[in-house]
């Protein structure tokens, strides 16, 4: 029907039995984990249900209904100036680059798969726009990134954007879908890999959503 078509429900984000529900956990999920942080009741919040990076402000993308992250970044911004995002998923961040593209609050650095792969963004090039010029950081791909490769670029780019940037607060999208294996990715990271960069970012002792 027309509500369908005008949220983009349909085709890879099927409506489903608990849908809403299912929402409800995600979203809340990452909310709640901002609170935890701003409240300083944690240092690590991880949201096993959350980093739906897809969806937009009114559309359902790529798997992704209701953008938890952007919320969660949201509440962060309530207690923190500066908020940092990172997307280590094998597809691009671009819900939530969008969302900020055009703050200095929050830098959205994202590296993924690039050319001709979902969603078709985060070319070298897309920087942010206003005020939020150089603040969207995009590291497009090639196909096999092992571990060794991987962290050659990830550890000196985060680097270099903590020196800058100076983040009060980190959230890093972990999707699986860059480990080995993964049907839909194309990179060859390992959960070891995965994990040499959530240690690296935890060595900030700033506080941490994933």
């Amino acid at each position: 029907n027309k509500q369908m078509q005008r949220f983009n429900v349909g085709e890879d984000c099927p409506v489903f039995d608990g849908l809403y529900e299912f929402c409800q956990l995600s979203a809340g999920g990452s909310v709640a984990a901002a609170v935890k942080l701003n409240k300083q009741a944690s240092e690590i919040c991880i949201n096993w249900g959350g980093g739906l990076h897809h969806a937009k402000k009114s559309e359902a993308s790529g798997f992704c209904y209701v953008n938890d992250i952007v919320l969660g970044i949201l509440e962060l911004l309530k207690y923190h100036q500066r908020v940092l995002y990172i997307d280590i998923d094998v597809h691009h961040g671009d819900g939530v680059e969008e969302a900020f593209y055009t703050t200095d609050r929050v830098m959205t650095v994202s590296f993924h798969k690039y050319g001709e792969y979902f969603p078709g963004t985060g070319d070298l090039r897309d920087i942010g726009a206003g005020k939020g010029k150089y603040y969207a950081v995009n590291i497009p791909l090639r196909d096999g990134m092992d571990d060794e490769a991987y962290e050659s670029i990830f550890v000196p780019i985060i680097s270099k954007v903590m020196e800058t940037f100076q983040p009060s607060a980190v959230v890093l999208q972990c999707g699986a879908d860059s480990l080995t294996g993964d049907r839909l990715g194309c990179f060859n990271l390992t959960v070891k890999g995965h994990g040499k960069c959530v240690e690296f970012v935890k060595k900030y002792n700033l506080p941490f959503m994933m």
